[in-house]
C-alpha cells in the first residue's frame, strides 16, 4: 500500500504551486522592475513570510519559476498526441507566443543586467534549450544523422522564439500561420 501524503505536505506544495504560478504571471504582466516577493505573495493569496519560506531570495523564486515554465513546457510538448508536421510546427511555435514565454524573457531581460541571476538563467534556459530541441527532433521524426538535420531543427526554434518576440507587440497571427506552412514545407524537404 502506498504512503500517504501528510495535509500539510499538500499544503505546502499547493502553496508553492500558486507562488510559482503566479510568479510567472507577474512576470508575464508587470515585468521584472515591477514583480517583487510581496507582489508575488498578494498575487498567490499568501503572506510574504510564506513565500519567504519557500523561496528565501527574489533569485530563488524567479529562477522557481522559470523551471516552472520549462517543465511545463515540455510537459506541453511531451503531451502532444502524434500528429503531422504542420500540427508539430505550430504547436513548437504556440510555446513561443503565450505567456509562459513572455514570463521567461521577462526574466532573460533582467539576467542581461543583474550578475547574480545571469549564471542561473543561462544555466536553466540551456538545459531548457536541450529538452526543447530533443522533444522536437521526437516529434518531427528528425534522424540528426543526416547532415543538416540538426541545424534545420534548430533553426525551428530559433524562428519559433522569434515568431514570439514579434507577438510581443501585436498580434502576429496572419503573418505566423503562413510563416509555420513554408517552415513546415522546409522541414518536409529537409527531414524527407
Amino acid at each position: 500500500m502506498g504512503a500517504v501524503t501528510p495535509p500539510k505536505q499538500d499544503r505546502s506544495r499547493a502553496t508553492r504551486q500558486r507562488l510559482l504560478a503566479s510568479a510567472v504571471a507577474c512576470l508575464a504582466e508587470r515585468g521584472w522592475a515591477g514583480s517583487t516577493v510581496s507582489v508575488v505573495a498578494e498575487h498567490a493569496g499568501v503572506s510574504r513570510g510564506a513565500a519567504q519560506h519557500h523561496f528565501p531570495t527574489r533569485e530563488d523564486l524567479f529562477t522557481g519559476a522559470v523551471e516552472y515554465v520549462a517543465e511545463e513546457r515540455s510537459a506541453a510538448l511531451r503531451a502532444l498526441p502524434v500528429q503531422g508536421r504542420a500540427e508539430v510546427v505550430a504547436a513548437l511555435v504556440d510555446l513561443y507566443t503565450g505567456p509562459l514565454f513572455r514570463a521567461a524573457l521577462q526574466l532573460w531581460v533582467a539576467a542581461s543586467n543583474e550578475d547574480q541571476l545571469r549564471p542561473r538563467v543561462t544555466e536553466l534556459e540551456a538545459r531548457v534549450g536541450r529538452e526543447t530541441h530533443r522533444i522536437a527532433v521526437e516529434l518531427l521524426g528528425a534522424d540528426e544523422t543526416r547532415p543538416g538535420v540538426r541545424e534545420t531543427v534548430q533553426g525551428l526554434l530559433d524562428m519559433a522564439r522569434g515568431l514570439g518576440l514579434a507577438n510581443l507587440l501585436t498580434d502576429d497571427t496572419a503573418r505566423r500561420r503562413r510563416v509555420v506552412t513554408q517552415w513546415t514545407t522546409l522541414l518536409d524537404d529537409t527531414l524527407g
